[in-house]
């Protein structure tokens, strides 16, 4: 091991994540190639992992995800669901929600079926014990898939695989994940054409289009010193104060419903997400949501990057290739995301804009949703960011549920 200080660790993880931003971001046909067969988040968690692997760092030893998981995630989560503006979503129509939460049951009902299935023909794929419990690793993709990093890193913390599993199951997350993402950024050159066939009337799209580009015109603003000490104080105060109801509920069950310990609610970090993630949704309803103007959700995708990379250095890369019967839980994972997501958008007659960004604010959440949007027009990239939120939201309630119905099929 090269590296033992974690002051030196977190500086070596900020500059890769640096190197990965900065790459991205460039238009040389070079980088340009290998972010659109490489996506960046996936070098978020693999470089690190590789750091680990190869001896560089130790993953183990290092006291840093703890702190990162403690304290940056649960503000993390608070950021991302501050900036919920319920009458934004509202107004996007009965058709945008329907297909996103058809996409969110499609996960929920998605997990279970593959986890059926694939036991049906190969058990031991999704079998394991103890940490090594498949289910416990794939309930961090339903967190994934339905909400974003946070969430996924919220049930890990509640499920608590061991870190060999999650190396596997982040592999399988990001790479169907990127897949069905570029299925639909395709879909979104051929959008008149599915629309046509759905049967659907994309004019409204147009006008949400330019209401979205006034208010965003209208709403941001400069970030100040004051803003910054607010959102700090929103973000670590939720934090703290989840902290503290939780230090009081998990051992309060623990010791009169010891029988709960199965549905998780005697882990402590349970009511930690669930308290900031339900802290977060409260605030959005009040004035403190224009912090999200100032750049919340921002700070929030710096911590998550964070996040990103202390699970990274926790990896063995060399686990991944262990059970590759893992990606074809994922593939009729997503398979059956696909076809209710779908099913529900042709049943309704939902622009094929409604369909493709509501499944990849499921799938991709924040970080991609908004990719999505853009593909159809630059000023609908904020409809991606909106339903992403929602799914922040709603992504720890439902991936834990999600782990609970496989945990049953499993076991």
């Amino acid at each position: 091991m090269i590296f033992t200080s974690d002051a030196v660790v977190l500086g070596l993880l900020m500059i890769t994540l640096a190197i990965i931003f900065y790459t991205a971001s460039l238009e040389h046909p070079f980088w340009k190639k290998l972010y659109t067969i490489v996506p960046p988040l996936l070098l978020c968690y693999f470089i690190p992992g590789l750091y680990n692997s190869f001896g560089i760092i130790s993953g183990e030893k290092s006291k840093l995800y703890p702190v990162v998981s403690q304290y940056l995630l649960p503000a993390c989560l608070v950021y991302f669901t501050l900036g919920m503006d319920f009458k934004a979503v509202l107004r996007l129509g009965p058709k945008a929600l329907i297909v996103f939460f058809a996409g969110t049951l499609g996960v929920m009902l998605g997990g279970p079926i593959a986890v059926a299935i694939v036991k049906s023909v190969a058990p031991e794929v999704v079998g394991g014990q103890g940490p090594e419990a498949v289910w416990r690793g794939l309930s961090t993709i339903a967190g994934s898939w339905i909400g974003g990093g946070a969430n996924q890193t919220a049930l890990k913390e509640i499920f608590q695989p061991s870190d060999r599993l999650f190396s596997q199951v982040i592999a399988v997350d990001v790479i169907v994940a990127e897949i069905w993402m570029a299925v639909l950024i395709y879909g979104a050159g051929q959008a008149s054409k599915i629309d046509t066939f759905f049967k659907a009337d994309a004019s409204s799209i147009e006008e949400l289009k330019h209401k979205l580009e006034n208010e965003q015109k209208v709403s941001q603003r400069l970030l100040t010193l004051k803003d910054l000490v607010l959102i700090g104080a929103v973000g670590f105060g939720a934090t703290g104060f989840a902290h503290f109801f939780a230090d009081f509920m998990a051992p309060w069950i623990k010791e009169h419903y010891p029988s709960l310990e199965k549905l998780s609610l005697t882990s402590s970090f349970f009511w930690v997400v669930s308290t900031v993630t339900l802290i977060g949704i409260l605030l959005s309803f009040t004035r403190l949501r224009q912090l999200e103007f100032a750049g919340a959700s921002k700070i929030g995708s710096l911590f998550l990057y964070i996040l990103v990379a202390t699970i990274g250095m926790k990896m063995d890369i060399f686990a991944v290739a262990e059970n590759p019967g893992l990606f074809a839980v994922g593939i009729v994972w997503m398979a059956t995301h696909v076809i209710i997501t779908l099913g529900v958008a042709k049943l309704v007659n939902a622009p094929f804009f409604f369909t493709a960004v509501g499944s990849q604010a499921n799938v991709g959440g924040a970080a991609s949703a908004p990719v999505v949007a853009a593909a159809f027009h630059p000023s609908l990239a904020s409809v991606g960011v909106l339903l992403s939120i929602l799914g922040y939201a709603v992504g720890t309630y439902g991936g834990y549920l999600t782990g609970l119905m496989m945990q049953w099929i499993v076991e």
